[in-house]
């Protein structure tokens, strides 16, 4: 089983790799109970976030976890619960 986490700092990258980061928002601050639209990502950019965490941490994530987790925190805490599952996605 792997000891792997999944952190803030890992989504703030993931993110603004994928869809860059707004110039008015300040992703360094407190967001982790931010919603992602105050964030300024809206779902198109939580489908691409979503697909570069199941690429770069090998798990699947179902699509109910990406349109119901309208925080970092509560995606933070799915993706580690993968993880902690042993969910791996199929290679």
């Amino acid at each position: 089983m792997s000891t792997q986490q999944f952190t803030l700092d890992d989504l703030k990258r993931i993110l603004i790799e994928g869809a860059g980061a707004e110039e008015t928002v300040d992703l360094d601050g407190d967001i982790l109970d931010a919603d992602f639209e105050h964030l300024g990502y809206e779902s198109l950019a939580l489908l691409e976030t979503g697909g570069r965490i199941e690429r770069e941490y090998g798990i699947t994530l179902d699509d109910d976890v990406l349109s119901e987790s309208n925080t970092p925190r509560a995606l933070i805490d799915a993706v580690n619960g993968q993880l902690g599952s042993g969910t791996q996605a199929a290679a």
